[in-house]
C-alpha cells in the first residue's frame, strides 16, 4: 500500500472520529426566552364629581365678597333700624317656613315678640320709613318694597333652610327674654348669628366651584364660568337708587373665586340682575335636571310689611302705633 493511501485512510479515520464525539456532544441550550410583556398602568381611580352644597344649582349666583372683606349681602353696611327690622324678617321667615317639630315654638316666640317688643318695633318700622323717604323721596316706598322683597327671600334660600331654621329657634328663644326697649341691642349681635349661617353656606358654594374646576382641569372638560353678584343696600351712603327705580340688586358679575372667601374683581361679564333669579325653586329645570334655586334681585313677592303666622299673630301694621 503507498504512502498516500495509508495518509488518506488516516484522515478519514480521523474524520470519522471527530463526526462519532460530535454527535456525543450534548446540543446547545436554547435561547432564552423572550422578556414578559410590561405589567399594565395601574387603574386610575376618578373621584367623584364634587356636588354643591345643600343641594343647591350648580350655577347659582352667589353675593360677592367686596375689597373690605365683607360679603355684599342684604345684611351689609346696615343701619340699626335695618338691623332690627332685619332681624324681625328672619324670625318671621323662619315662623314661616321652619316647620320640623322640634322648631314647633317658632310661631309662639315669633308672636310673643310682636307683643312684647310692639312699641319698639313701631318706632323701628318709623325710623326705617323715614330714612328711605329721606334717601329718596316721593318714590322711597319703590325702595323700601323692592329691598324687603330681598331681604326676605335672601332668609328663604332653601339649601340654607336647616340651619337657618336651627339658629333661628335658638335666636327666638331668647329674643323673648330680652326687656323690652333693648330689643336694638339684642339685634346688634343676634342678626350676626343668622347672617353665619347663610356665610357658611356661600363660603362651601365657593370651595365647592373650586373643586369642581380642579375635578374638571383633571377628569372632565372645563367647567362653565358662573358668576358672583352682592345685593346693594339702599341705605349705604355710598349708593344711590334713582327715583322711581326699584331694583336694588346691581352689584356687577364678577371672575371666580380661587380660593374661598377670597375677593372678587369685575370682569367684562353680563350683570347678574339680568338674569331674572329667583329664590323659591319652581318648575323650571336647569341644564341638569336639578331645581332653578338662585338669589333675588327683584319682584314683589313681600312687601315691606310683614307676612305673618295666621292671622292671629300681629305683624308692624298691626300694632297700635303708641303716639297715634
Amino acid at each position: 500500500m503507498s504512502r498516500s493511501s495509508n495518509q488518506t485512510i488516516r484522515l478519514a479515520a480521523l474524520a470519522a472520529g471527530l463526526a462519532a464525539i460530535a454527535a456525543c456532544a450534548p446540543p446547545p441550550p436554547p435561547p432564552p426566552p423572550p422578556p414578559p410583556p410590561p405589567p399594565p398602568p395601574p387603574a386610575v381611580v376618578i373621584p367623584p364629581r364634587p356636588t354643591p352644597p345643600g343641594g343647591a344649582t350648580n350655577s347659582m349666583t352667589i353675593p360677592m365678597v367686596a375689597a373690605t372683606g365683607v360679603r355684599q349681602t342684604v345684611n351689609a353696611n346696615l343701619t340699626p333700624a335695618q338691623t332690627t327690622w332685619n332681624l324681625r324678617s328672619a324670625l318671621n321667615v323662619a315662623a314661616l317656613n321652619c316647620q320640623a317639630p322640634k322648631h314647633a315654638m317658632l310661631v309662639d316666640n315669633y308672636a310673643k315678640k310682636l307683643k312684647v317688643h310692639a312699641r319698639e318695633l313701631s318706632a323701628t318700622n318709623r325710623a326705617l320709613q323715614s330714612e328711605f323717604r329721606q334717601r329718596y323721596g316721593a318714590t322711597y316706598r319703590d325702595v323700601q318694597d323692592s329691598y324687603m322683597t330681598q331681604v326676605y327671600n335672601y332668609f328663604a334660600l332653601p339649601p340654607a333652610k336647616d340651619d337657618f331654621c336651627d339658629v333661628a329657634y335658638e335666636v327666638s328663644n331668647e329674643v323673648v327674654t330680652v326687656a323690652p326697649g333693648d330689643l336694638e341691642v339684642f339685634a346688634a349681635s343676634a342678626l350676626p348669628r343668622i347672617e353665619a349661617v347663610f356665610e357658611d353656606f356661600f363660603r362651601a358654594y365657593e370651595k365647592y366651584r373650586v373643586d369642581l374646576a380642579a375635578w374638571d382641569s383633571q377628569y372632565g372638560p372645563p367647567t362653565v364660568t358662573t358668576t358672583v353678584q352682592g345685593y346693594t343696600n339702599p341705605l349705604d351712603p355710598n349708593v344711590e337708587v334713582e327715583p322711581g327705580e326699584t331694583l336694588v340688586g346691581t352689584m356687577p358679575a364678577t371672575a371666580p373665586v380661587t380660593a374661598p372667601g377670597e375677593p372678587q374683581a369685575p370682569v367684562d361679564l353680563p350683570p347678574a340682575s339680568s338674569q331674572t333669579p329667583v329664590v323659591i325653586a319652581t318648575d323650571e329645570t336647569g341644564a341638569d335636571g336639578e331645581p332653578v334655586v338662585t338669589l333675588p334681585t327683584e319682584g314683589p313677592i313681600f312687601q315691606s310689611g310683614e307676612v305673618v303666622q295666621g292671622a292671629d299673630n300681629p305683624g308692624p301694621d298691626d300694632t297700635p302705633d303708641p303716639q297715634s
